[in-house]
C-alpha cells in the first residue's frame, strides 16, 4: 500500500501544481524579480508605427467574411503602411468574391485546400514588411490594436507578441460561453505573468504578430501551427511578448459537440506539437524558457490529465483498504467534484446555464479531450485541415 500512497498523493500535488500551483509560484517569483528588474514596458513611450502586414487565412467564411472586412479596414493605424492579405485556399462559398470587392485587400487563392499552415507558409512569401499580424477569421479586433501589438518591437529581443483573446458572453448566453470564458480569464492572467518572466507560452492563433523575418516554414501536417510558430521563434533566442490590451474577439462554440472537437484537436495538435519540441525539455540548453514550458504546457497535456484518473483511482483503493479518515474525507470532496461536473454536463445539455455546476463540468470536459486527442496522435488520425468551428451568433 506504500506504492498507492505515494501514487495518490504525488498525483494529487501534480494536479493541483498544474492549475493552481504553477499559477502561484509564477506570482512570487515575478514579484520578486520586480525588486531587481524595472519593467519592459511602461506605457508612456512614443507610437511605434512601422509597415505591417495584417494576414487573414480564411475557409469558406461568407456569412461573417464582410464582418471581418469592415473591422480590419477600420482599424486605427496609417493606412499606407498596412498591408492586407486574406488567404482563402479551398474555399467553395462566395468568400472570394466578396473579398474581391475590397481593392486594399490582397487576395491568394488556390482550389486546392491542403490546409491552414500550408496556406500560411504560402502566403509568407508575399510579405513585404518587416512585421505579421495573423488573425482568425472569425474574430473582431479592437481599434488600437496594431499600435498596441507593435509597440512591444521596440525591445530588440520581442521576436513575437501574443494578443488577447476574450469570448463574448451575454447575459443569456448558452452554458458553454461560462465555461470557455472562464478559462480564458484565467488563461490571460498566466499568460500576463508568464511574459512578465520572461515568454508567453505559445501565442493563440486568433491573434498573434511576428518579426517576418524570423518566420520559418512549418511542416504541412502541422495541427497547432499558432503554438509551432511561437515556439520557433523562442527557439531562436526571442522571448514572445504579451499585450492584453490588444484583443480579438469571438463568440463562444455553438454547441458542446463543436466544443469538444475543437478541443480534441488541441489535444492531439498537442502531442504533436511537444514530440516535435523535445529540446525544449533540455534546461541547459534553454534556461529561460524549460520552467515554465514544461509547467504551463506538458503538465497541462500530458500529467494533470493523468493524475486526475490515478488520484481517484487510488484514493478509492486507499479507502477501500481501510486508510485512515482523511482519505475518505478526500474522496468525497472528489465525488462531490464529479457530481457537480456530471450535473453540469446534464444542464449543458439542456442549454441551461449555471456556473456553479458547468466550470467543474468544464474541467473534466477538457481533460478528457485531451485522452482522446492523444489516442487520435497515436493513431494518426487528426488532419491538419482545419474544420471551421460553428461559433454562436451575435445578437445586436
Amino acid at each position: 500500500m506504500t506504492v498507492i500512497t505515494v501514487l495518490f498523493w504525488c498525483s494529487l500535488f501534480l494536479v493541483c501544481y498544474s492549475y493552481v500551483g504553477y499559477g502561484i509560484l509564477l506570482y512570487i517569483v515575478i514579484k520578486l524579480r520586480r525588486l531587481f528588474v524595472s519593467p519592459r514596458y511602461t506605457g508612456n513611450e512614443p507610437p511605434f508605427t512601422p509597415e505591417v502586414t495584417l494576414m487573414v487565412a480564411a475557409y469558406n467564411e461568407e456569412a461573417f467574411i464582410r464582418e471581418k472586412i469592415t473591422n480590419t479596414l477600420s482599424l486605427n493605424y496609417p493606412e499606407d503602411k498596412v498591408q492586407i492579405i486574406f488567404v482563402t485556399d479551398g474555399s467553395s462559398d462566395d468568400t472570394n468574391n466578396i473579398i474581391r470587392s475590397y481593392p486594399r485587400i490582397t487576395l491568394l487563392y488556390e482550389p486546392e485546400r491542403r490546409g491552414k499552415t500550408m496556406a500560411v507558409n504560402r502566403a509568407m512569401k508575399f510579405v513585404k514588411t518587416p512585421f505579421v499580424v495573423f488573425s482568425d477569421a472569425n474574430t473582431l479586433l479592437n481599434k488600437d490594436v496594431l499600435i498596441c501589438l507593435m509597440r512591444h518591437f521596440r525591445d530588440e529581443q520581442t521576436g513575437a507578441v501574443a494578443g488577447e483573446k476574450k469570448i463574448l458572453v451575454a447575459e443569456q448566453a448558452e452554458a458553454e460561453g461560462a465555461g470557455e470564458g472562464m478559462y480564458w480569464k484565467y488563461e490571460s492572467l498566466l499568460k500576463k505573468w508568464d511574459a512578465e518572466l520572461y515568454s508567453v507560452m505559445g501565442a493563440a492563433g486568433e491573434l498573434f504578430a511576428i518579426r517576418s523575418s524570423l518566420y520559418e516554414d512549418i511542416p504541412a501536417d502541422t495541427i497547432l501551427d499558432d503554438f509551432m510558430i511561437s515556439f520557433g521563434i523562442n527557439k531562436k533566442g526571442y522571448r514572445v511578448a504579451y499585450a492584453p490590451d490588444a484583443y480579438a474577439q469571438e463568440t463562444p462554440s455553438a454547441s458542446l459537440e463543436d466544443e469538444y472537437k475543437r478541443k480534441v484537436r488541441i489535444g492531439a495538435g498537442g502531442f504533436q506539437s511537444m514530440s516535435r519540441l523535445m529540446d525544449l525539455l533540455n534546461i541547459f540548453r534553454y534556461p529561460k524558457i524549460t520552467w515554465q514550458y514544461v509547467s504551463h504546457r506538458v503538465f497541462r497535456w500530458t500529467v494533470a490529465p493523468l493524475c486526475l484518473l490515478l488520484a481517484l483511482l487510488t484514493n478509492i483503493v486507499l479507502c477501500v483498504s481501510g486508510a485512515p479518515l482523511i482519505y475518505w474525507a478526500i474522496l468525497l470532496m472528489q465525488a462531490a467534484f464529479y457530481g457537480m461536473a456530471l450535473v453540469g454536463y446534464v444542464l449543458a445539455r439542456k442549454q441551461v446555464k449555471s456556473k456553479v455546476f458547468y466550470i467543474p463540468f468544464y474541467f473534466v470536459f477538457m481533460n478528457v479531450a485531451v485522452y482522446q486527442g492523444f489516442g487520435r496522435f497515436l493513431r494518426k488520425k487528426q488532419s491538419a485541415v482545419w474544420d471551421r468551428s460553428q461559433r454562436q451568433l451575435t445578437t445586436g
